[in-house]
């Protein structure tokens, strides 16, 4: 009877945990139903095996649509979720139960970036809860777009608890270059519609900065491997995929993203001497294809910066203007930023320590004012700090890379660093979700690749020994 007791209360617990569920489901809509049923499913494969899960969050990555989470351009920018932000929360709690139930996983491989991520996120979180404290941050908002910060470096640490060996690694990476060519293709084929380009999924209004900042990145990674491939049939496929990426890349008309490209190709001229002359060519082609391939589009969007667009340029009377700097032959576009840049200062001058609070200053579309107001000047500098460890653990890796390809991934990444910084001077660069997550992943791929193993090892059970015989010594783990 004893015995019995413990299955009673099981079976009372599920029967009561079935009804509550029953009754969830009844009030259930199909879609939330359907949507739940996925989640349920997407969480017990990814427990099974996590390597699912970081392709389903690549591919999820430019191929996502987004929900507001209210009306307004504005507050959609800046408390906006992807489906990637639900498939991002599903995989990681996966992954987290994995690592709580098999204990030799280990929850956070040591990495050279493990204190500046903690003392980034906490300098955000920090000024956050200042923020709240204050009544400069709302708390929801706040809290979702701190947890979005957090999310970019789960995608970090799942890539760097997960990679078996160098062939893991460069399966993801091909994952990422497939994505990247979808989106392209999707951005090529919009281009007869007229108009600027976007990613997958952005909705009426799009956001070609956000996709021209992702562009640029992929643009220098794919033309590392591209100059340091050894096989014919690869260099091809990578450098059909850099023209691939190019032409959309145009298209997307994104003045910040054409200025992040110069200092990228620098980068990549001093990082692969062989092919200065490949890169010379390519920048001579990038001329005269804004100037004569796409005329119109590309050279009104240069020119409306200095001209204005059909009303005439536009005036400015902030800081600049009392000092006697002239803005008023620029367009509204930039003046609106650089009175963006105006306010921000002051209101990081307004609490220099600790700032506002994440989104506890208006909508700054540029990283580092943003970064200043809303976390101060230890934000920032937590934010430098990381920045430089991400910058010389990739030069560390480039400098020593045991294979070209390698030296490759790491050159070009290092380039791409480059131009997502150069990127953060005209757009919030570094917490949109869409050039952020394909970021961590290449970090976490490059830094990982000196450790990593070129194929994982395995051990062979030893043979069972026949009638009579002795049993034979186990065969050494394979190489």
């Amino acid at each position: 009877m004893s015995d019995s007791r413990p299955l009673l209360v099981t079976a009372v617990v599920l029967a009561f945990g079935l009804m509550v569920l029953w009754r969830g489901v009844l009030a259930l809509s199909f879609d939330r139903l359907v949507l739940g049923v996925a989640a349920i499913a997407l969480f017990s494969l990814v427990f099974i095996r996590t390597e699912f899960g970081l392709y389903v969050v690549i591919f999820s990555m430019l191929l996502s649509p987004e929900f507001s989470m209210s009306g307004g351009l504005a507050e959609r920018r800046e408390a906006a979720l992807r489906l990637e932000d639900v498939l991002l929360g599903v995989i990681g709690v996966a992954w987290l139960a994995k690592t709580a139930v098999n204990k030799e996983l280990g929850l956070v491989v040591k990495t050279s970036l493990n204190r500046p991520i903690a003392v980034y996120i906490g300098s955000q979180l920090i000024a956050t809860l200042i923020g709240m404290v204050a009544g400069s941050v709302s708390t929801l908002v706040g809290l979702v777009y701190v947890v979005k910060y957090v999310e970019y470096f789960v995608v970090y640490y799942m890539v760097t608890n997960n990679l078996e060996d160098r062939r893991h690694a460069w399966r993801l990476v091909g994952a990422a270059l497939v994505t990247a060519a979808i989106v392209s293709i999707n951005g090529i084929a919009q281009i007869p519609q007229g108009g600027r380009v976007s990613a997958p999924f952005e909705g009426d209004l799009g956001e070609p900065n956000t996709f021209g900042g992702y562009l640029v990145m992929m643009l220098a990674i794919v033309a590392g491997l591209a100059f340091e491939a050894r096989a014919t049939k690869l260099r091809l496929v990578y450098t059909g995929l850099a023209g691939m990426l190019l032409l959309p890349f145009m298209y997307t008309l994104s003045r910040t993203s054409y200025l992040a490209a110069i200092p990228m190709l620098l980068t990549l001229f001093v990082l692969f001497p062989r092919r200065r002359l490949i890169l010379g060519a390519v920048a001579v082609a990038g001329i005269v294809l804004a100037l004569m391939a796409p005329p119109e589009a590309v050279q009104k969007r240069v020119k409306y910066t200095f001209l204005g667009g059909p009303q005439g340029p536009a005036s400015h009377s902030g800081a600049l203007a009392r000092a006697g700097v002239p803005t008023t032959s620029l367009d509204s576009s930039t003046l609106e930023r650089l009175e963006a840049y105006e306010g921000g200062l002051q209101a990081w001058l307004s609490n220099p320590f600790f700032g506002r609070g994440v989104t506890g200053y208006r909508f700054i579309d540029a990283q580092y004012p943003r970064l200043l107001a809303e976390s101060g000047i230890v934000g920032f500098g937590a934010f430098l700090w990381l920045i430089a460890s991400l910058l010389k653990g990739v030069a560390s890796v480039y400098r020593t890379a045991e294979t070209p390809l390698i030296r490759g991934l790491a050159g070009g990444f290092f380039a791409a660093i480059v131009a997502v910084l150069v990127h953060g001077v005209g757009a919030n660069s570094f917490i949109i979700i869409r050039i952020m997550e394909p970021f961590w992943l290449f970090a976490a791929i490059v830094l990982a690749m000196p450790r990593l193993p070129e194929t994982a090892t395995r051990s062979v059970p030893a043979p069972r020994p026949r009638a009579g015989e002795s049993p034979r010594p186990a065969p050494q783990p394979l190489p």
